[in-house]
């Protein structure tokens, strides 16, 4: 109906409505604003990230000028020609402020095959790999800044392309490995439609910020968080391992499922709920209106985050619940709310959640879904490990 559908059958079947109600400039507004706003800054080292606009920054990798895969697998309807490049959104945000320096860096695999396996039907242009990482080291050496667009090709997580490793491809791998050797800052901006193992990564690249695949508006998105225009405010839906021996390993989790032992891999490398920001929120003043109720009751809380940075910002903030004692496992802690709130420099508002049967119930032994009479622990905070605030109520 809201189609018009019903109204006229064959509306759609217009060949000439493409050209005047897709890519128009409002769609391409919403979809630039989106995409911004699925990126998670996953690491940002001495306020690496906002860069400047200004001196000679090196925009280096297999994933910088790769138009045809930009929007990721489950986009390939996308008009390559109708959106840009990772390298022309940058371009374009900087204008004369700045140099961008460009070098493709590397393949995405140094085997052929495995290349040809990855990318699919969007092919990337191969080249001789030791040419390649000499010309990214010439370039690099040339700026004040690098940015390493590296990652998986769409192909790479779509419908049956599963991995036995779940590190950045190997030559792409080299290629950060001898970005880093420069001692030039580097920001990893990384492409992936799953989570990845960035162990190295981690410890040795100052920014990485996780764009995923985000869609047609990718590179003018990307340059307005790289640039500031835009601030980072995505948050993990799901969890970074710290080794593929560790899969399956899906928050929530059980108890037990990530045990300490002299053996085994333990914790995550960046768990559900995570993601930084160019600001920092504090939280404050939990307040449980009413900590004691029934089994059919509902508890209402709250609490303030106020923005203590410098620029306005976008919060996730988080609810998480914890049935103390069960007749069944229950998860370790689980989430069961959230609120994303926009605060300017400053501001703090109140955010209020509401906790009903629903949230706190479970499904017994005799398959019965009920609310068990018991303490709860409520958990909120800017992650599902980063626990701000903590308090109890009891059902009776």
């Amino acid at each position: 109906y809201k189609l018009g559908l019903f109204a006229d059958p064959y509306k759609y079947c217009d060949t000439l409505r493409a050209e005047k109600e897709l890519y128009t400039p409002e769609h391409r507004a919403v979809a630039r604003e989106v995409a911004a706003e699925t990126f998670v800054l996953l690491k940002n080292e001495n306020h690496l990230l906002p860069l400047e606009e200004k001196g000679k920054i090196a925009l280096i990798g297999p994933m910088a000028d790769a138009r045809n895969n930009m929007c990721g697998m489950w986009s390939m309807t996308c008009t390559p020609s109708r959106h840009g490049t990772l390298l022309e959104g940058i371009r374009s945000a900087v204008g004369d402020k700045a140099e961008i320096l460009y070098a493709k860096g590397s393949n995405v695999y140094y085997d052929a095959e495995m290349e040809k396996g990855a990318v699919g039907i969007r092919p990337l242009e191969r080249g001789n790999d030791q040419q390649l990482l000499a010309e990214a080291l010439r370039t690099a050496a040339r700026a004040d800044v690098i940015v390493a667009a590296v990652g998986e090709c769409a192909e790479m997580s779509g419908e049956s392309p599963s991995r036995t490793n779940l590190e950045i491809p190997d030559a792409q791998q080299d290629l950060l490995k001898a970005l880093v050797k420069t001692g030039k800052p580097v920001v990893l901006l990384l492409f992936t439609g799953r989570p990845l193992i960035l162990n190295w990564e981690s410890e040795h690249i100052p920014s990485i910020l996780n764009v995923w695949f985000g869609g047609s508006e990718t590179g003018d998105a990307v340059a307005d968080v790289l640039f500031g225009k835009a601030v980072p405010c995505g948050k993990l839906t799901t969890t970074f391992p710290r080794s593929v021996g560790q899969i399956p390993f899906a928050f929530p989790f059980k108890p037990g499922s990530d045990s300490k032992g002299f053996v085994r891999v333990t914790g995550t490398l960046y768990p559900f709920g995570y993601g930084l920001s160019y600001t920092t929120f504090a939280y404050s003043d939990l307040k449980i209106e009413n900590p004691v109720i029934g089994v059919q009751g509902s508890v209402k809380l709250n609490c303030k985050v106020k923005n203590t940075g410098k620029v306005a910002g976008d919060e996730v903030v988080q609810l998480y619940l914890h049935d103390e004692m069960s007749s069944v496992t229950t998860y370790v802690k689980v989430l069961r709310g959230f609120e994303r709130i926009h605060l300017e420099p400053g501001e703090e508002k109140v955010i209020d959640f509401v906790l009903t049967p629903q949230e706190m119930g479970l499904w017994n032994k005799d398959n019965h879904f009920v609310v068990e009479p018991g303490t709860f622990a409520v958990m909120v905070g800017s992650s599902s490990q980063d626990i701000r605030l903590q308090g109890k109520f009891e059902v009776k």
